[in-house]
């Protein structure tokens, strides 16, 4: 079990790697790494495929909500190719966190990322 464990944790680190790279290259890179080829992203909001399309989301995140970065709450739960987790925005100015989710993503056989199906479980009004 705990190699199981591993494969589900080190899916999520690399995802908020991904979602915390605010340079263009290395978020490039950091997409390549957690998402699969051909691999997609959907929540309320966008509903992707693709490496440059979920790059594109990433970095619209981090335009609309610059100094805030992505943080895991909680433990990584999972089963055969699924894990879920929980997570919040959190601002590096004040510790504020308008911003929380869960997502559930599965794997590819590589360990990298196939889906994401992200749920918003808290907005700040007018998103």
């Amino acid at each position: 079990m705990p190699a199981h464990t591993d494969r589900y944790e080190n899916a999520v680190s690399r995802y908020f790697e991904a979602w915390n790279a605010r340079e263009p290259k290395t978020r490039t890179k950091a997409v390549a790494a957690a998402w699969s080829v051909g691999g997609g992203y959907s929540d309320p909001l966008a509903d992707v495929v693709g490496h440059e399309q979920i790059a594109g989301v990433i970095a619209a995140a981090h335009e609309q909500f610059p100094g805030f970065a992505f943080r895991l709450t909680g433990a990584v739960d999972g089963h055969h190719d699924t894990a879920r987790f929980s997570w919040e925005l959190v601002s590096e100015v004040d510790g504020s966190a308008p911003v929380a989710g869960s997502d559930v993503i599965t794997l590819a056989g590589d360990g990298r990322i196939r889906s994401v199906l992200g749920f918003l479980d808290r907005v700040p009004d007018g998103v």
